[in-house]
């Protein structure tokens, strides 16, 4: 891989079209004629843009040589002041690379799709030959156990998926518990069992644990129930039909009956699918809306011939993005993560190299149809329907959110410089009678509160119960810092900070920020209203403005007890995670290497529990059966 870096300088020419130096020009020019990825950054240093190419020279060139006046590539390309690309052997490797260096750089003018977590599998756990139990049980791992599943996939057991949500992981194993009785149950409980559990009962599982059926027609079962899966369901029909026969044949009318009635739940269940009317075992179905500056991809997917469901994808910095754009930006980086099924439904056109990329890069050939007939058409209408809804709704809460911000800015008589980028943080103190005391501050920023910027601080030094030298403390530590920082001109101060309380603690606030030279009016307390009631909370000024009530249904106040109630939460879960962990001790008994379950148990029930643990003596601690003096020496040291 060979990486080259090649720089200049952007200037602005009258007729306000950009005017590269003839140096980057030269370097643009001086490309090869190789698959690679270009970067583009600002004068700043800050990356704007990520983009592969099959042939850098002629992909590159074409940014500085043709017109993009008024385009969002034409924002992009008036500040481009530096370039690096990188050469690499093929399409694919190029796709991979620029979708590495999106994920890590996350450029302004690249469309962002959120990292894909793992999605749910089921699972169908494969059968081992094991001896059965000295009580005559059969062995767990002998039993095929279906299950809901994330993660990594092996070679052990059959998988199958992925599905759009939990939701169909789990209609999915209520066919198979219905239709064949597929056991559900933990290995443990399995392994334990006397007599049949409640599933059994109500006709959900055949009951292997108890051999109420033979390993071998239990097999039978898992193996239709796999055929099922993946779309064979003739061949399941006619498996079923067959054995239902054959024990007529042999006489064996109940057991007959019961594979007939496993016919009629499997035909009662294609019945009532109607969307699964086609062949198709496994495609993937993309839909694409843009609308007011916003996108939303919905994945509807297809296995095994089963319609499984859809997904949202809202994407970040698609301003002025055309469908086709996000729709590609979806496939390129959702399927490095995800495996593609070797059929793509797509509502736009994308481009063929980036599909044969793709396909070379998962070493499978992919289909893609944009005009596709009969069923595949309903599903894509379907698809769309549903993108355009999702979008509708988005927003929708959009503004909602965006109008409550309004009206608080107004209420409070607020002038900033951008609505869109109004800044608030507001702050909590949670304790239980002092013991355990956090602080909490939240960020209301963009119309939406921004979790990834919330923050928790250990109050400490101070009276236990204290909540005004508490506050006083988490403001001073958040803002002494950033003020200095806001007037290096490196920082931004909110432009509005709420405090959970009333006169009292805006008080406290008023004196921490004239202590640091900040600005007062900006400081806001929420205070409960007459008899503490939600929707009765009264504004309290730091810079002697009269209070203000606002109506319950005002939309200012909506805002105010969203952004309180999320520091109220944040600020409970921190104090009651960290007064857990000072009453159980600074590490866990079982992070003690050599004390297992057994011990473990005898401790506790010696001592009463953890904590009784922790205040135990190295000779008290030998008096619990098979506790050395070495081990309570571990033990005494790890909670101390």
């Amino acid at each position: 891989m060979d990486v080259t870096s090649n720089s200049g300088s952007t200037e602005k020419a009258p007729d306000n079209k950009p005017d590269f130096s003839q140096e980057l020009l030269s370097q643009v020019a001086a490309l090869p004629s190789l698959p690679g990825v270009y970067r583009y950054f600002d004068a700043e240093g800050q990356v704007l843009y990520v983009g592969k190419a099959n042939h850098l020279k002629k992909r590159v060139s074409s940014y500085f040589q043709k017109s993009h006046d008024g385009t969002r590539i034409g924002h992009m390309v008036s500040k481009i002041s530096r370039m690096e690309t990188t050469v690499v052997r093929s399409e694919a490797e190029a796709l991979l690379l620029e979708n590495n260096l999106i994920k890590t750089l996350k450029p302004r003018y690249n469309i962002l799709f959120r990292d894909d977590k793992s999605y749910p599998y089921l699972k169908i756990t494969g059968a081992k030959t094991a001896a059965p139990d000295s009580l005559g049980h059969p062995s767990p791992k002998s039993i095929s156990r279906v299950v809901y599943y994330r993660g990594a996939v092996d070679k052990q057991h059959e998988y199958f998926g992925p599905y759009p949500s939990v939701w169909a992981v789990r209609e999915a194993i209520q066919l198979l518990q219905k239709v064949f009785r597929l056991r559900t149950c933990e290995d443990t409980v399995f392994k334990n069992r006397t007599r049949p559990c409640l599933l059994h009962q109500i006709k959900r599982c055949s009951g292997p644990c108890v051999g109420l059926i033979s390993e071998q027609d239990y097999q039978q079962d898992v193996k239709n129930a796999c055929e099922l899966l993946s779309g064979r369901t003739q061949a399941v029909m006619k498996s079923l039909e067959k054995r239902m026969m054959t024990h007529a044949d042999a006489l064996e009318f109940e057991a007959a009956a019961d594979i007939r009635n496993q016919i009629n739940a499997l035909s009662k269940v294609l019945h009532q699918q109607s969307v699964d009317s086609v062949d198709d075992r496994d495609v993937d179905i993309l839909a694409v809306m843009v609308q007011a500056g916003k996108a939303c991809v919905n994945l509807a997917m297809v296995r095994g011939g089963r319609h499984l469901g859809d997904s949202p994808y809202f994407p970040t910095h698609v301003e002025g993005a055309q469908p086709v754009e996000v729709l590609e930006a979806f496939i390129s980086q959702h399927y490095l993560e995800i495996a593609a099924p070797p059929t793509l439904i797509t509502s736009h056109a994308v481009d063929k190299s980036l599909i044969r990329a793709l396909g070379d890069q998962m070493g499978i050939k992919l289909h893609v149809i944009h005009q596709p007939r009969e069923q595949r058409k309903s599903w894509l209408e379907m698809a769309q329907q549903n993108a355009s809804i999702k979008l509708g709704r988005l927003l929708a809460e959009e503004g909602s959110q965006q109008a409550r911000t309004r009206a608080l800015v107004d209420a409070l008589d607020l002038a900033p410089e951008d609505m869109d980028n109004f800044l608030i943080e507001c702050f909590d103190i949670s304790h239980t009678a002092g013991e355990a005391t956090q602080a909490s501050c939240v960020v209301f920023h963009h119309h939406q509160m921004q979790s990834a910027l919330y923050r928790r601080y250990n109050i400490d030094g101070i009276t236990p119960g204290d909540d005004y030298a508490a506050m006083r403390q988490v403001l001073t530590r958040r803002y002494s810092k950033l003020a200095e920082a806001v007037r290096a001109g490196e920082a931004r101060f909110p432009d509005l900070v709420l405090i959970d309380g009333g006169k009292g603690q805006i008080s406290m606030a008023k004196s921490v920020f004239e202590s640091l030279e900040l600005d007062i009016s900006r400081l806001v307390g929420v205070e409960k209203g007459d008899g503490r009631k939600v929707g009765l909370e009264e504004l309290v000024f730091a810079d002697g403005r009269s209070k203000l009530t606002l109506a319950q249904d005002s939309a200012a106040l909506m805002l105010v007890a969203q952004i309180r109630d999320e520091a109220h939460r944040f600020a409970i879960t921190g104090m009651r995670a960290k007064r857990a962990k000072v009453r159980t001790g600074s590490s866990s008994l079982e992070d003690i290497a050599g004390v297992g379950p057994r011990k473990r148990a005898k401790l506790l029930q010696r001592f009463g529990g953890v904590r009784g643990v922790a205040d135990a003596s190295v000779q008290d601690l030998c008096t619990v059966e098979g506790i050395s003096l070495s081990l309570a020496q571990a033990i005494y040291a790890a909670l101390h």
